[in-house]
C-alpha cells in the first residue's frame, strides 16, 4: 500500500531527489517548500504542493492536518556555512527554531517518525580519518550548530514524547539524478562541483579556492563526496531502521578528496581547464571532512555512484543541459 510523506524544502536539490525517489518506488510525498531556495520546477507533474513557510505555525499545522503522515523528512533550511559565520543569529533562529516549532507540530499531530537532513558541519576532528557517528561534537559554524540544536531537540521528542527520528548527516552531496530529471541550482550557487563546472565552461569567473595552507596532503579542505541519489536511498532505508529504534547516520563513501582534486576531476570529465585564483581560509571550514558510514552500511545502504568522476559526470550532463538551471 503506498504511503504518504511530507517533505519540506523538498523543491530544493536534496529534498527534490527524495521526491522523485518516492514516487520512483510508488509512494506519495507531499512537498512544503516556501521557495525561498527551491525551486517549481524542481517538483515533478502530480505532486501535491504546500506553498508555506516554516515560521508560519498556522500554516504548518494546516499542513500537517493533511495526514496521517507515515513520516516527515525535513530539508528546509537555510546551508551557508559562509553565510551563516557573517550573520549566526539569522542561522539559528531560522534553522535551530523552525526545526524545533515543526517537530512540536508534528508531536501534536501524532507523526510516528521524523527524518532530519543534518550535517558533517557537527564535527571538527583533527587529522583526515573518517568521522564515527559517536565523534564529539563541535560546531565550527552557526549553520552546524543549528543543525545540533535540532538534533538535541529530537532526542528530548523522542524519549518524552515517543517520536521516532533519523539524524542524517551529510558529508557534501553533489551530483545530480542520473536520468537527468533534477540537479543542483542554488541562488547564488556555493558548492564546489558546480562552481568548478561553471568555470571551466566560461560561464563564471575563475574559481576561488579558500586556503592553501591546511594540514592536508596538498594544503585544501578535504572533504568527502556523496552523490545525492545515494543520500536519497540512504532516507529511505533510515525509515525502515526507525522500526528497530532512533538513527544517526553519517553518510558519506569514506574517501575524501581536496579541493585540488576535485578541480582535476572536472577537468578529466569535460576535458577543459578550471581557471582558479587562490585566497584566505574561509571562517568556518575544517581542515577535513571524511565520513565513517559504517552504521548504514550495516544497514543495507549501498552507495551506488561512489567514483569522485561518476558524481562530477551526472553534475557536468545536468549543468550542460541546464545551463541556467531550473530557469532554462
Amino acid at each position: 500500500m503506498p504511503r504518504r510523506f511530507l517533505v519540506t524544502g523538498g523543491a530544493g536539490y536534496v529534498g527534490s531527489h527524495l521526491v522523485a525517489a518516492l514516487g520512483d518506488r510508488g509512494d506519495t510525498p507531499v512537498v512544503l517548500d516556501n521557495f525561498s531556495i527551491g525551486h517549481r520546477g524542481a517538483v515533478p507533474a502530480g505532486v501535491q504542493l504546500i506553498e508555506a513557510d516554516l515560521a508560519d505555525p498556522v500554516a504548518v499545522d494546516a499542513a500537517l492536518a493533511q495526514g496521517p503522515w507515515d513520516a516527515v523528512f525535513h530539508f528546509a533550511a537555510l546551508s551557508q556555512v559562509g553565510e551563516s559565520m557573517r550573520d549566526p543569529l539569522r542561522y539559528l533562529m531560522e534553522n535551530a527554531g523552525n526545526g524545533m516549532r515543526l517537530i512540536d507540530a508534528c508531536v501534536r499531530h501524532r507523526v510516528p517518525r521524523f527524518v532530519l537532513s543534518s550535517t558533517a558541519a557537527l564535527f571538527n576532528l583533527p587529522g583526515d580519518g573518517p568521522i564515527p557517528e559517536n565523534a564529539p561534537i563541535d560546531p565550527q559554524s552557526a549553520y552546524g550548530e543549528s543543525k545540533w540544536a535540532i538534533e538535541r531537540a529530537l532526542r528530548w521528542a523522542s524519549q518524552v514524547h515517543g517520536l521516532r527520528y533519523a539524524c542524517l548527516r551529510y558529508f557534501n552531496a553533489a551530483g545530480a539524478d542520473p536520468q537527468g530529471r533534477l540537479g543542483e541550482d542554488h541562488r547564488p550557487e556555493t558548492h564546489l562541483m558546480p562552481l568548478a563546472i561553471d568555470a571551466a565552461l566560461g560561464r563564471r569567473p575563475p574559481l576561488t579556492v579558500f586556503g592553501t595552507d591546511y594540514p592536508t596532503r596538498d594544503g585544501t579542505c578535504v572533504r568527502d563526496y556523496i552523490h545525492v541519489t545515494d543520500l536519497a536511498a540512504a532516507h529511505l532505508l533510515a525509515v525502515e531502521a526507525m522500526a528497530r529504534g532512533d538513527v544517526r547516520w553519517n553518510l558519506g563513501n569514506g574517501a575524501g578528496y581536496s579541493v585540488m582534486e576535485v578541480l582535476q576531476a572536472v577537468e578529466r570529465v569535460t576535458g577543459r581547464a578550471v581557471p582558479h585564483v587562490l585566497s584566505d581560509r574561509r571562517a568556518g571550514d575544517a581542515s577535513s571532512l571524511v565520513a565513517s558510514a559504517e552504521p548504514a552500511l550495516r544497514a543495507g545502504w549501498q552507495p551506488r555512484y561512489a567514483a569522485l568522476d561518476d558524481i562530477v559526470r551526472t553534475a557536468f550532463l545536468w549543468r550542460q543541459a541546464h545551463p541556467n538551471g531550473y530557469g532554462s
